[in-house]
């Protein structure tokens, strides 16, 4: 009996102070209660890419309330590294769209003046699909005159004398009309030539506009038949289409996008356009019924806004307090920016470039 209570001592003396080692070692090695990381904290590998934004996108006042900033890069790495490159456009660079036509001499050399008088410099569409993507350098006011449908060369005089003063060029929205006159094609293709008219394409049909309602056939039609006439005709493919009559939508747009078209552009004056900024909406506003909604569409490049010419007087000065705003406002999360960078892209992208 005297060895069963022994052994039963002994069992009993091992486990109590197997629990007291453990409970030792509980005490030497704290459960902590924290509050979840943020995504600075939590990566501890470089990541390919990271949700956008890693601080608010920048709001402007000057907007429409139901007009907002969409982004379109989805690397933030990549636009940080972009953005804040000393060789890139410096953040704040603004770029005003405008639609003239159907304006008269006085009307234009109007607008040509205040724009010139408040620092723009227009540009051609190869300049700015180079800024809108990779945030090239150009012009911290930059101004992207379209004139759309189809024009004699004499029609051109009024903005000749632009180029000839200030090297301003101009976009044209070139409707591949089969029954264009072959004269009206040649004077074209020397202006194309002479460097200073940008066609791009405005359709095939006079009077077309596109919408989710039309067939496929005139999808089809306006958007492949405009790549097949600027193949023949200019010698080039066509990176914007500039939306007939203003009328675009999902279908059209996944269309131009399958063939090739890098931008579009609509009649909706939403506001001036940064590199990964563009002021779209979601819904529809009875205050502006022309205004089709294209924020759902989720391609900013492809629904790009316009200033009207009876709008454009009173927007320049709007257009610029906004890309003095954006500079101060990148200027204030610079830090916050190179930061994130640094600790989430350097390690694969390397560091961004010092001037």
């Amino acid at each position: 009996m005297k060895k069963q209570a022994d052994s039963k001592s002994h069992i009993f003396y091992r486990i109590t102070t197997l629990i007291v080692i453990v409970f030792i070692l509980i005490s030497c090695d704290p459960f902590t209660t924290t509050a979840p990381k943020t995504i600075l904290e939590q990566t501890s590998e470089p990541v390919k890419s990271t949700p956008f934004p890693p601080i608010a996108l920048f709001q402007s006042s000057h907007l429409n309330p139901l007009d907002t900033p969409h982004t379109y890069v989805e690397d933030t790495c990549q636009y940080i590294r972009n953005k804040w490159h000393p060789l890139n456009a410096k953040p704040g660079t603004v770029v005003m769209i405008i639609k003239l036509d159907e304006i008269n001499l006085y009307d234009l050399s109007r607008i040509m003046e205040q724009l010139r008088d408040q620092g723009f410099q227009a540009i051609n569409m190869q300049q700015f699909l180079a800024f809108i993507e990779r945030n090239v350098k150009i012009p911290p006011r930059s101004v992207l005159i379209i004139q759309d449908d189809s024009h004699s060369a004499g029609d051109f005089k009024k903005f000749r004398v632009y180029w000839e003063k200030w090297g301003w060029p101009v976009v044209n929205g070139w409707v591949s009309d089969p029954k264009t006159p072959e004269y009206l094609w040649q004077e074209n293709i020397t202006l194309e030539n002479e460097g200073w008219v940008d066609h791009q394409a405005q359709g095939v049909i006079p009077g077309t506009v596109l919408s989710d309602d039309s067939s496929k056939v005139v999808i089809s039609r306006e958007i492949k038949g405009s790549l097949s006439a600027f193949a023949e005709r200019y010698a080039k493919k066509p990176i914007a289409f500039i939306w007939p009559g203003g009328g675009f939508g999902q279908r059209p747009v996944e269309a131009a996008r399958q063939l090739g078209f890098q931008l579009g552009f609509t009649t909706n004056a939403r506001g001036p356009v940064m590199y990964n900024w563009v002021p779209l909406a979601s819904e529809f506003d009875p205050a502006r019924p022309a205004y089709i909604p294209e924020g759902s569409i989720n391609d900013p490049l492809m629904t790009l806004p316009r200033y009207t010419p009876d709008q454009i007087i009173d927007a320049i000065d709007l257009v610029r307090m906004t890309g003095n705003e954006a500079t101060a406002y990148a200027e204030a999360n610079k830090a916050a920016e190179f930061n994130y960078y640094n600790m989430v892209c350097k390690p694969t992208r390397g560091p961004i470039p010092v001037p």
